[in-house]
Parts: structure tokens; C-alpha cells; sequence
């Protein structure tokens, strides 16, 4: 599906600006995912730094109504010929955006009363580390992908970004009982759904290099197992 759609970019000027501002949208969410883990993990951010992500968010959210039009101004031209790409394009402009926004409430988490992450060795802390790994690798793999249409890569990243949403409700169910006072906690609880809410969308993003548009957003263990395989076989997939 990504494949053509890059095919439709590279069509003409117009259209390759699309391509563009999506690519542009993707780098600002990548940044703004990586900026608000060091708030997260660092501690709050000052006034400058709350300024400066506040501004990156707007830039996304920016990107997304300006190409949100594009795309509709295309189809209106085109006469509706690339409806099924503009689809594509609207269901993958939200998921950056709304990775854009849970990135701006993990920066909020200490206005929101949250307290001190626990020190050591500390096992939720340890899966949350994990956590944002796997976001912020995900984010740095997806643009790749999307501007090389790489239906290979796609599988394992989706399987992957799955398994991490596993490990973060796994971590949830075992905040309620450990030693945290309740600030720790909500920290800790926060952190877990913001980055397992970035990690679904942007696997949101990556479905749609692999699924017809009708499954976007489906992660069924068969049939991701049924595309890894393929990948590595090299068949050609419909």
C-alpha cells in the first residue's frame, strides 16, 4: 500500500509536497517524542524548554491541517482518482499528530502532580527505560521506511512496537503493589500509557506500509507472522 502511495508522491510536484510535509511531520513527532523523555526522565523542564516543545507541538499540529487540505484539494482535482491513497494519508497524518500529542502530556507529567521516579534497580523503572527505547526507535525507523516504502522492515517493527504495549500493561498491573507513595506511583503510571499510546500509533503509521487501507491499524498475530515471513521469503503480497 505505501508503495504506491510513495509511487503517487513522486507523480508530480504537488503531490510530492505531500510526501514532504508527512516526512517533515514524522521528523518533528521524532523530536518532540525525544525532548519530552528527557523531560520525563530528567526531570521538569524550564520555562524556555516548555516553550520550545509547546512550539514543536504547534508545528505538527500545523502539518497536519495543511496537508490534511492538500490532500482534499488533490482529490478534488483529480476527481477523486487517488481516493484510496488520500485515506491512506488522512488515517496516517492523525497518528503523527496524536503522537505529537501524547509526547506534549509525558513532558506534563510533574505539572500533573507526578513525583520522583524511583532509583537502583527498580523493575518498573527498568521496563519503562524500555519503553522509550522502543518509541524512540520506532520513531527512528519509520521515516526510513516510509520513504522507502520497506514492506520487509514493516512486520518486525509492528510485532515489535506490539510486544512493548504488552510489557507496558504488564508493568501497570504491578505499580498498584509496589513500594511507591502515591506521586511515584502516578509518575510511573503516566509514563507506562503515554509511551505505550506513542508506540500504538506509530505502528498505526507502520500498518500502513503492509495493510490494505481496510486494515489499517490491525495488528493480528497470524497475519503480521504471515507478512514477516513473506518478507523474508521475499513473495510479493497484494
Amino acid at each position: 500500500m505505501l508503495g504506491k502511495l510513495g509511487d503517487l508522491f513522486r507523480a508530480d510536484d504537488a503531490v510530492a509536497q505531500m510526501g514532504d510535509r508527512f516526512d517533515d511531520m514524522l521528523t518533528q513527532a521524532q523530536e518532540l517524542v525525544l525532548t519530552a523523555g528527557r523531560h520525563y526522565f530528567e526531570g521538569p523542564p524550564s520555562t524556555a524548554e516548555r516553550k520550545a516543545l509547546l512550539k514543536m507541538d504547534v508545528k505538527i499540529n500545523k502539518l497536519e491541517r495543511r496537508l490534511r487540505k492538500r490532500v482534499v484539494s488533490h482529490l478534488a482535482l483529480s476527481g477523486g482518482a487517488d481516493a484510496v491513497y488520500g485515506l491512506l494519508m488522512m488515517s496516517l497524518v492523525k497518528d503523527v499528530e496524536r503522537v505529537g500529542d501524547y509526547a506534549k502530556n509525558l513532558s506534563e507529567v510533574y505539572d500533573e502532580g507526578g513525583g520522583e521516579l524511583p532509583d537502583g534497580d527498580d523493575h518498573n523503572l527498568s521496563e519503562l527505560l524500555g519503553l522509550r527505547e522502543t518509541a524512540e526507535g520506532l520513531l527512528a525507523d519509520v521515516g526510513r521506511v516510509f520513504s522507502e516504502s520497506d514492506s520487509d522492515a514493516a512486520p518486525t517493527l509492528i510485532e515489535r512496537g506490539v510486544t512493548a504495549a504488552r510489557r507496558a500493561d504488564a508493568m501497570l498491573r504491578t505499580v498498584g503493589s509496589g513500594p511507591y507513595d502515591a506521586a511515584t506511583a502516578a509518575t510511573l503510571i503516566l509514563g507506562a500509557r503515554y509511551y505505550k499510546r506513542i508506540i500504538a500509533h506509530v505502528v498505526n503509521v507502520l500498518t500502513g506500509v503492509v495493510m490494505p487501507i481496510h486494515k489499517l491499524d490491525y495488528y493480528d498475530e497470524d497475519e503480521l507472522t504471515s507478512l514477516r515471513e513473506a518478507a523474508e521469503s521475499g513473495e510479493e503480497r497484494l
